[in-house]
């Protein structure tokens, strides 16, 4: 089945995937990785994409706060990538504000590149914005799955 035809039929999602928004949400991204990883491998083919960019995005955001640069902005890239399909959003998760704080993050990324990952890192790691705010003004939180009425 094409994804068109799973966004006008949106499937329930399991409890588990609300339990890995909730991982995401409270900055525990490799959790998260873990549970959405499960469901997308055992997921039907049109809807691997939508669990496998999600938990992309959140091992981006775990590369992050290991201040590993490259692969917080490769899978920045990629976990959005596979989510533009389910724009604006899909079964109750605002995919577009999803993308739209990747994209941010993903912007600030390039323009600090490697040296300045550092403060990135920090905030990430310690799930506070602080240390950011000294250096860059542009991201005011951190990254949040918000969840919208289907």
């Amino acid at each position: 089945m094409p994804i068109d035809a799973y966004k006008t039929s949106e499937l329930p999602l399991p409890d588990t995937f609300w339990q890995g928004i909730t991982q995401f949400n409270q900055g525990d991204f490799y959790a998260c990785h873990d549970t959405l990883e499960a469901i997308w491998m055992e997921a039907e083919t049109p809807l691997k994409p939508f669990y496998q960019g999600i938990l992309q995005i959140a091992v981006a955001f775990y590369h992050l706060g290991n201040h590993n640069w490259q692969g917080a902005a490769i899978l920045l890239g990629e976990g959005m990538r596979r989510l533009y399909p389910f724009e604006p959003s899909y079964s109750g998760v605002d995919v577009e504000n999803l993308i739209d704080q990747g994209e941010a993050w993903l912007k600030m990324l390039q323009d600090v590149g490697h040296e300045g990952i550092e403060p990135l890192a920090i905030a990430i790691a310690s799930a506070d914005i602080t240390p950011i705010h000294q250096h860059v003004d542009r991201i005011a939180q951190l990254p949040h799955i918000r969840i919208v009425e289907s």
